[in-house]
């Protein structure tokens, strides 16, 4: 487990530069989740670490495979300087222990939900995870590990979740393209969903 964590880390530092922050939560019964904060001109990018240390299981199996499994970190961006982005950080480490707590496979196209807004004055209380290989790139693990994906968390207004959750991920990723939707805008509004 720390010696996956050394990896992930080292691959955040590669793609993200250094950390200038770093928190740590730890949930009763779960592996402690940090978070680090790459500050990046004006975007902020906090990304977990510590969900990758063990695979996420299907939550119906009597049984979970120690070694088999996807693995994963989360990192979200936005734009720093006109909203007080850092209170995410509790909830980020929420939603990074959610596969130990809950038994979720955290997977792209899925909604997350903390149930209260994102970090003050957010018009968000949920977040659409994304395809992984952007930003930082999948890390390779020797077999038979699966690799770490580093999935980005958009976030999302209760009228996009609600409309994700009738279309579908895709549909609502193309609306956000076609309107020139600035995700990273820490209190943007709903895009038009007519």
């Amino acid at each position: 487990m720390a010696e996956i964590l050394a990896l992930v880390e080292a691959r955040l530092r590669t793609a993200l530069g250094e950390p200038d922050a770093r928190a740590a939560v730890t949930f009763l019964g779960t592996d402690r989740i940090e978070v680090l904060r790459f500050i990046d001109g004006d975007v902020v990018r906090y990304a977990t670490l510590g969900m990758s240390a063990q695979p996420m299981s299907d939550p119906t199996a009597v049984v979970a495979d120690p070694l088999k499994g996807p693995r994963a970190e989360l990192v979200l961006s936005v734009r720093g300087g006109s909203a007080d982005t850092d209170q995410v950080l509790r909830k980020l480490a929420v939603l990074a222990a959610s596969p130990q707590v809950e038994g979720l496979v955290v997977a792209p196209g899925a909604s997350l939900d903390v149930g209260e807004p994102l970090w003050p004055g957010a018009p968000f209380t949920s977040v659409l995870v994304a395809e992984s290989g952007g930003l930082v790139e999948d890390l390779e693990l020797d077999a038979p590990l699966e690799p770490v994906r580093f999935l980005p968390l958009l976030p999302m207004t209760r009228n996009e979740a609600a409309w994700k959750r009738v279309r579908g991920a895709q549909e609502l990723q193309e609306k956000w393209l076609s309107q020139g939707t600035d995700l990273r805008d820490p209190l943007r509004h709903s895009v038009d969903l007519d």
